[in-house]
């Protein structure tokens, strides 16, 4: 007869002793989960990578359909602003840029958006992103008007349409309707003079 206590006369583990390790290793389970998926986040977080650097899978193609409901009770001079419609950029080189107020890069890239409002050859358009039309109101009212035309998408509908990755997002259309540039992220004075000047400048000697 064994005196190990621990094993059968075999000298295999007892089962309950078995079970037990059995259960320690399940109850570890979702820990080790989530040590794996921590670490995959956090290889992401440190990346060299841009997320203004991914491509757009739209680029080259027909920008989608519009047809969205206005931003009730934004004027100009005194008349509601239209709604985004493919009406409003059909023949035209526009920027469609998806923003928000709740959106603190919104915020920062806003003077670059109306400062470009200034030329007369840009259609200037948003797309106003899971917002509340008081919130969107005051924020243009605080900080002025660079659009032609607004059209809302409180949930984000339209955004998926486009393959918004997270606002600011601004999508360049040539006279065709087609998305020939795409910033994620909010612009910067380098990002409009060194990319997105020369795209809209190729998208005008196209046509």
């Amino acid at each position: 007869m064994s005196s190990d206590a621990g094993q059968s006369e075999g000298g295999a583990p007892d089962q309950p002793v078995a079970a037990k390790s059995r259960r320690r290793f399940i109850a570890f389970v979702p820990l080790i989960a989530f040590v794996a998926l921590a670490a995959i986040f956090f290889s992401q977080l440190i990346s060299d990578r841009d997320v203004s650097e991914v491509p757009s899978v739209l680029i080259g193609t027909k920008a989608p359909a519009l047809d969205l409901q206005p931003l009730e009770g934004l004027k100009r001079h005194g008349v509601q602003v239209p709604a985004l419609t493919d009406a409003v950029v059909e023949g035209k080189v526009t920027l469609v840029n998806i923003w928000a107020s709740w959106c603190v890069p919104c915020r920062q890239e806003h003077p670059l958006l109306m400062a470009l409002a200034q030329d007369s050859r840009i259609n200037l358009v948003g797309i106003n992103y899971k917002d509340k039309t008081p919130n969107a109101l005051r924020f243009l009212g605080e900080l002025g008007n660079p659009y032609a035309a607004v059209g809302i998408d409180p949930k984000g509908v339209a955004a998926i349409d486009w393959g918004v990755y997270g606002i600011p997002e601004t999508y360049l259309l040539d006279k065709d309707g087609n998305i020939t540039f795409k910033q994620i992220g909010p612009f910067s004075p380098d990002s409009v003079n060194d990319d997105l000047i020369p795209a809209i400048e190729k998208a005008l000697n196209a046509s």
